[in-house]
């Protein structure tokens, strides 16, 4: 009788102990966030906005001043401290931490957005850092391609110089999945069906890798090395599409099989970098066909058309 009953007391304590443990472990683990807030914090707020969609007007190694997020307005008056990883919206004439921040755009709670913060729906890393970290080519898989519209797209296209009308000739708004992540970029679609992807913060591309070929049903060719040399010679003149099909590298590897296009024209214009590399490009392609004429010399001061473009755009406007 007594055994039965301290074998039943014994039972039930074992039973409390077991119930107040688990209690405990549950508590806890409702308590500790995955992700502290100040952990977050240290989310460089450059970044944050660049995924949400607001790109700097200006920026330095120590401050970005940004177009106001919560309102319209035509000269920047929300200012970035790199150095401090603050936000300070002059115009509202309040200011904050990333948390503070993603909260009043998405209106989310400081939990939610914690919750976004952790669930890697940035694709940045939380170390300060100036470009995103260029995402391998393997396993980049393209969601959807539309017509240009995002607005961190448009400012990066003006930043180059290069109006919205000249880019919808040749690209698209590519969104693309790499490693669990979303990305967004200007594309250029090569023969092969694969894409050059460009944005402010990196550039890549899918596969398969390839030249690409505009034709015009012309008699008269443009070659280039990248997308922005080939956009910024459209910059130069609207009516080219009348007069020239264009041909882009998207790389000098494929130098062999730029050869193959060649033939059917009777006049081909190179417009490739002043580098080395570049020179000794032009310099095979000239040895290929007489048919080839070296249009370096325009801008044989710069490394490429699209900078040499981008200082004369500069010079004309004086921005």
């Amino acid at each position: 009788m007594g055994s039965t009953v301290c074998k039943g007391i014994r039972s039930k304590l074992h039973q409390n102990i077991k119930n107040l443990l688990k209690t405990s472990w549950l508590m806890k683990k409702e308590r500790t966030p995955k992700l502290s807030c100040e952990r977050a914090r240290a989310f460089s707020i450059e970044k944050a906005l660049a995924k949400l969609g607001h790109f700097p007007t200006q920026s330095t190694e120590k401050e970005a001043w940004f177009l106001s997020p919560f309102r319209s307005e035509s000269q920047a008056s929300f200012k970035v401290s790199k150095e401090l990883n603050r936000w300070y919206d002059h115009g509202a004439g309040k200011g904050g931490n990333v948390i503070d921040l993603v909260c009043l755009i998405k209106k989310t709670s400081v939990k939610e957005t914690l919750n976004w913060l952790e669930k890697d729906q940035i694709s940045f890393s939380f170390q300060q850092q100036c470009v995103l970290e260029k995402p391998k080519r393997d396993g980049l898989q393209v969601l959807y391609v539309q017509p240009i519209q995002h607005y961190g797209l448009i400012r990066y296209l003006l930043e180059r110089k290069i109006a919205m009308a000249t880019a919808a000739m040749l690209c698209k708004e590519v969104h693309y999945l790499h490693q669990g992540r979303r990305y967004f970029a200007v594309g250029l679609k090569n023969v092969s069906g694969g894409w050059e992807l460009r944005n402010r913060y990196f550039k890549n591309s899918s596969s398969p890798k390839d030249v690409t070929h505009i034709k015009n049903g012309r008699e008269k060719l443009i070659v280039t090395e990248g997308m922005f040399d080939m956009l910024s010679i459209l910059e130069t003149s609207k009516c080219l599409k009348e007069h020239y099909d264009f041909l882009v590298l998207n790389s000098t590897t494929f130098l062999e099989k730029a050869m193959s296009y060649l033939d059917d024209y009777d006049q081909i214009e190179l417009y490739l970098d002043t580098d080395e590399n570049g020179k000794r490009t032009t310099e095979n392609l000239l040895g290929y066909t007489s048919k080839c004429r070296d249009k370096s010399g325009l801008y044989s001061s710069y490394k490429d058309v699209n900078e040499w473009h981008m200082e004369n755009a500069k010079n004309r406007h004086g921005t």
